[in-house]
């Protein structure tokens, strides 16, 4: 598959067929994701396919625990645990949760309430002791060590695009993460990075939607001019030209289709 094709149809898949993966494949998954780019190349990752029934419901009910705080946060208009956010508000929406499980419970379900029956589940783990968080002592939430391990977790996804599969990284089950560890004998040094879920997707997403480019950059300042296609003079020649023509391709089709991802 041409590698702009699968960046731009690898999106988030959360329904799959019943369909097994083979161990062969799950594998080859890894082996490929092994090769992105990491911080001092310390690789920091541990992966642990969760494959015993009870550990997997599980690890379902551990994500669930913050599935429906999530929907209730999403629900009165926030951004779930966003770092900045009115914390009165989100107190105020997380009481709502129980309708949510409650609804849940009374339907279906969907992504979420049937984690178990997923056909890969992969725990994405961090090694605290071989990430170079250069953010740690800044008087903000840390972000910069997932830079070393969230990679990772991209690459399997786009070698299982290439097997015909798709998958979704979910980081649910972090909001409790020392049940995960006491669930897997996880060491207290290794962090909960994400769940990566993989099977064979019952609709492959085929376009997704995305802002346009100059939705979101600029030119020298955070103010500045924004990139757009084609753009030239001093200020904007080194930045666009060389992407100008791939621009003109990405600007309709990034803020356009059906899928979400």
């Amino acid at each position: 598959m041409d590698l702009e094709e699968a960046l731009r149809t690898t999106g988030a898949v959360r329904e799959f067929t019943d369909e097994p993966v083979p161990d062969e494949v799950v594998y080859r998954l890894l082996d490929a994701g092994r090769f992105a780019p990491n911080g001092g190349n310390r690789q920091a990752w541990r992966v642990v396919w969760v494959r015993d029934r009870a550990r997997r419901q599980a690890l379902r009910d551990i994500y669930l625990r913050g599935w429906y705080p999530y929907l209730a946060m999403a629900s009165a208009g926030l951004t779930p645990w966003a770092p900045l956010t009115d914390r009165d508000r989100e107190g105020r929406a997380i009481e709502q949760a129980g309708e949510f499980a409650a609804s849940a419970a009374a339907g279906p379900g969907g992504f979420a309430e049937h984690l178990d029956a997923v056909p890969v589940l992969l725990v994405v783990l961090a090694d605290l002791r071989r990430l170079s968080a250069v953010d740690r002592d800044l008087d903000r939430y840390t972000l910069v060590g997932g830079a070393s391990v969230y990679p990772f977790a991209w690459s399997v996804l786009l070698a299982a695009r290439s097997e015909g599969l798709g998958g979704v990284i979910t980081t649910m089950a972090v909001r409790h993460e020392d049940d995960v560890r006491r669930l897997l004998g996880v060491p207290d040094e290794y962090a909960v990075a994400a769940v990566v879920a993989l099977g064979r997707p019952v609709h492959q997403p085929r376009r997704l939607s995305r802002q346009p480019v100059e939705e979101f950059a600029t030119v020298d300042l955070f103010d500045g001019p924004r990139l757009l296609p084609g753009a030239s003079g001093a200020s904007g020649a080194s930045g666009a030209s060389g992407a100008s023509g791939r621009s003109r391709r990405s600007g309709a089709s990034g803020a356009s289709g059906a899928s979400r991802g």
